[in-house]
C-alpha cells in the first residue's frame, strides 16, 4: 500500500491556497515595488507546492486504478490453477491480516472488515481449512516463505537433491523406468544379418507418482500476543509451519514405506553392504558401498551419500592403525568434511543410526529419486473457532518413488 496519504496532502493543499491568498491580499497600494516582488514570490512558491500536490494526486489515481485492474485480472476463477510466484494478495489485505493474526480483529472497522471479507472470498483457491467458522486467505508471500523453510529443512524435498516435479493437479503420475546397464553391443561380422532373436529388447517397466496429503495441525497463539509487525509474524509463521511440513515431507521422502506414503529413498534402495557388526562400521565397509553402485551411477552430478549427523561422527573418528584420523586436515572445512571419500554428502536426520538391523547409510545417483509436488502448500487461519485466540495450519501433497532401484543402494548393519 502506499505511504502517500490523500486526506493529509488535501489538507496540506487548503494550508498552501490560504496562506497563498494571505500573501496576496497583502499587498496594497503603501506596499513598496520590492516588497511586492517578494510577497509574488512567496506566493508563486506555495502555489507551485499546491500544483506538484495536485500532480502527484492524479499520478496516484492512475496507478491505483492500474493495481486495482491488475489484481482483477489476476484473480482467479473456478478451475484455474494457482501459480505459486503470482502475488494474488493485495498490500491493504496483509494489513488487515496482521492485525488479526495478533488478536486485534475486533478492533477492525468497517473498511478493514470489508477487505477481510472481499479477501476470503475473491481469493479462497489461496486457503486451506476454511469454513464457516471464521477462515480466511493467507497472504502469498507466507506461502512463499513456508516452501523456503521447507527446502532448507529437509534435503530431500529439494530439487538440488532430486529429480522434481510439480503439478497442478494429483492425478496419479505414471514414470517409465528402464535400467539397460548390462546390455553391450556385438561384434558385427561383415555381409551379416543383425541378430533379431528379442534377447537384447529392451525390457521398460513402470512406476506411479500419486499425492499423498499431509498437515501440520493447528499451531495456536493467545490473543494477548502483542502487535508485531506484519513482515515479523509472516516470518514466524513461516517458520514454524515451514519446519512441520519440512519434517514430515523429508521423513516419508526418507523412510516412508510405499503403502499409503511415499516410497522413501532408504526404503527404496538395494542393499549394496552387510556390515560385518551391529554397532560400528569401517571404511573398507563405506568403499564396498560406492563401488556397489555402478560407474555408470557414480558419474551422475548428483550422486552422493547420505546419512544422519551421528553417523557422520563415528565415521570421522575411524583411525588407522597409528591413531591417525582417516580423515586428513586437507578435507576438513570449519571443522567438518567438506567432502565425504571425495563425494558430496547430505545430512539427513530421518536416517537411523549405527545400529543393529537400521540402513545407517545410502550412496547413489539421486537424479533417480522422484519427488512429485501438487501444487503449493495450502495455509488456512481460523478466528471463531478458537475464540478469543488463534490458529494457523499448513497442508501439503507430494510423493516420492526410485526410478531404478539398482542406482542407490545401503549400507545395512547385521542383526
Amino acid at each position: 500500500m502506499s505511504t502517500f496519504d490523500i486526506k493529509k496532502q488535501r489538507e496540506t493543499q487548503a494550508e498552501l491556497a490560504t496562506e497563498a491568498r494571505k500573501e496576496l491580499d497583502s499587498i496594497t497600494e503603501k506596499t513598496s515595488e520590492s516588497e511586492a516582488k517578494e510577497i509574488e514570490a512567496r506566493f508563486d512558491a506555495r502555489m507551485a507546492d499546491h500544483d506538484a500536490i495536485d500532480a502527484r494526486l492524479v499520478r496516484e489515481a492512475k496507478i491505483a486504478d492500474a493495481e486495482k485492474r491488475a489484481v482483477e485480472a489476476r484473480r482467479p476463477v473456478a478451475g484455474d490453477s494457482v501459480d505459486a510466484g503470482v502475488e494474488l494478495i493485495p498490500a491493504e489485505y496483509r494489513e488487515v491480516f496482521a492485525k488479526v493474526i495478533c488478536g486485534q480483529r475486533s478492533e477492525l472497522n468497517a473498511d478493514e472488515l470489508q477487505v477481510l471479507k472481499r479477501g476470503a472470498s475473491d481469493f479462497r483457491t489461496q486457503t486451506g481449512g476454511s469454513n464457516t467458522a471464521g477462515g480466511f486467505t493467507v497472504p502469498t508471500t507466507l506461502k512463499d516463505e513456508i516452501v523456503k523453510s521447507m527446502l532448507a529443512f529437509g534435503p530431500m524435498y529439494s530439487e538440488d537433491i532430486a529429480t522434481v516435479f510439480t503439478t497442478s493437479s494429483g492425478n496419479p503420475m505414471k514414470i517409465p523406468t528402464v535400467n539397460d546397464t548390462l546390455s553391450v553391443a556385438a561384434a558385427h561380422a561383415e555381409g551379416q544379418p543383425v541378430v533379431d532373436n528379442s534377447t537384447k529388447d529392451v525390457t521398460f517397466g513402470q512406476k506411479s507418482l500419486d499425492a499423498y496429503a499431509f498437515d501440520t495441525d493447528f499451531i495456536r497463539w493467545s490473543w494477548e500476543l502483542d502487535m508485531d509487525s506484519i513482515f515479523s509474524m509472516e516470518q514466524l509463521l513461516a517458520a514454524l509451519l515451514g519446519e512441520r511440513l519440512g519434517r514430515i515431507a523429508n521423513n516419508r521422502l526418507t523412510v516412508g514405506t510405499g503403502t499409503n506414503e511415499p516410497n522413501g529413498i532408504v526404503s527404496a534402495s538395494t542393499q549394496g553392504v552387510l556390515s560385518n557388526s551391529d554397532a560400528a562400521i569401517t571404511f573398507d565397509e563405506i568403499l564396498d558401498l560406492e563401488h556397489s553402485v555402478d560407474p555408470a551411477y557414480r558419474g551422475s552430478p548428483k550422486c552422493r551419500y547420505m546419512f544422519n549427523d551421528q553417523t557422520l561422527l563415528a565415521v570421522r573418528k575411524l583411525k588407522d592403525g597409528d591413531g591417525n584420523y582417516l580423515w586428513q586436515q586437507g578435507n576438513v572445512v570449519n571443522g567438518a568434511p567438506s567432502s565425504f571419500n571425495g563425494r558430496p554428502y547430505s545430512i539427513n536426520q530421518s536416517m537411523a543410526g549405527i545400529e543393529a538391523n537400521k540402513l545407517p547409510m545410502v550412496f547413489g545417483d539421486f537424479s533417480k529419486y522422484y519427488v512429485r509436488k501438487v501444487g503449493a502448500p495450502v495455509i488456512g487461519v481460523m478466528t471463531e473457532r478458537f475464540w478469543p485466540d488463534m490458529g494457523v495450519a499448513g497442508l501439503i501433497r507430494f510423493d516420492g518413488e526410485l526410478g531404478d532401484t539398482a542406482a542407490v543402494k545401503h549400507l545395512a548393519m547385521s542383526a
